[in-house]
């Protein structure tokens, strides 16, 4: 079996959840989503976690996930942080860091094999991560070729407010074409809308395949990510809420022909916690979900 590793994304500070989602429980026998993330990914065949975290919770972080895992899976936790880049920047004014990329950045001294990367707060169901472990046993670690799980938007939605998805473009053999982070998506008189560029309302069909934020990568993307850092910083680090987004670095592979990216598909009902109001509808569904025995009780026991 091939070493795979689980990169989570886990540094966002839930402002629009109002506090921090990630290590909240979903469960009476206190169940993280991403414990969930966790169990399904070592089923998965995946034998080593890398969390993105922040230094002002590593330690409450730790305390919860380090005595769950330990013999379960290979565990490495590392920070982003806004003074984490390239020597000679610098911009006094900022406040959050960089966004996705630049967080996937941060993995790259404890990553050498093909990785998967997924948000905190997001539970993609138990098949995605088998289809998607699958896909990385076959994508050769030296070149930049990628994979994704898209979701169906009807599927991903909250009915508390807007959402944050990639809308993916891809050709009649699966392979993505092209991605556009939709930073403002929501439920309107009965239809979907997105914010263009221009604070205009655009429809949007439910069927649109949509990215959130499930990638395989081989390690080779932390060269680009690198790279392409130092870019963004010239063209748009001083703006103080510019973020440096995944779908631009795999937008500008696919471009120049350097790698590409099959899209893998999953009907499944998206469940995550963008807002307070989603947390009791999680709940009832993972309750369901161990009801029915998808689940055991303790999950690490």
């Amino acid at each position: 079996m091939s070493k795979k590793t689980l990169v989570i994304l886990a540094a966002g500070m839930g402002s629009r959840y109002g506090g921090l989602k990630q290590m909240d429980t979903m469960t009476s026998e206190g169940d993280t989503i991403i414990d969930f993330s966790i169990y399904d990914a070592i089923e998965a065949g995946f034998n080593k976690v890398v969390f993105i975290i922040r230094e002002s919770f590593k330690e409450s972080f730790q305390e919860i996930f380090d005595k769950k895992l330990e013999g379960k899976i290979e565990v490495h936790y590392v920070c982003q942080e806004l003074d984490k880049v390239p020597n000679g920047f610098s911009n006094p004014d900022r406040l959050k860091p960089w966004g996705t990329a630049h967080a996937i950045l941060m993995a790259k001294d404890c990553v050498q094999e093909n990785f998967v990367v997924i948000n905190a707060d997001d539970f993609y169901s138990r098949g995605a991560y088998q289809t998607i472990s699958d896909q990385l046993d076959k994508m050769d670690a030296a070149t930049f070729d990628m994979t994704m799980v898209g979701y169906e938007l009807k599927n991903t939605l909250s009915d508390n407010g807007y959402v944050s998805r990639g809308q993916c473009y891809a050709n009649t053999s699966g392979i993505l074409e092209n991605v556009v982070e939709r930073t403002h998506i929501e439920k309107m008189d009965g239809g979907l809308y997105y914010k263009d560029d221009n604070e205009n309302l655009v429809a949007i069909d439910g069927d649109t395949i949509v990215s959130m934020n499930f990638w395989g990568f081989t390690p080779r993307l932390f060269e680009e990510l690198e790279r392409e850092f130092s870019v963004f910083l010239d063209q748009k680090g001083m703006e103080l809420k510019s973020e440096y987004f995944i779908p631009s670095v795999v937008n500008k592979l696919i471009q120049e022909d350097r790698g590409q990216v099959e899209v893998l598909t999953s009907d499944a009902k998206w469940l995550g916690v963008t807002y307070g109001e989603d947390k009791p509808v999680v709940e009832k569904a993972i309750k369901s979900l161990k009801d029915r025995g998808t689940y055991p009780k303790y999950l690490w026991s």
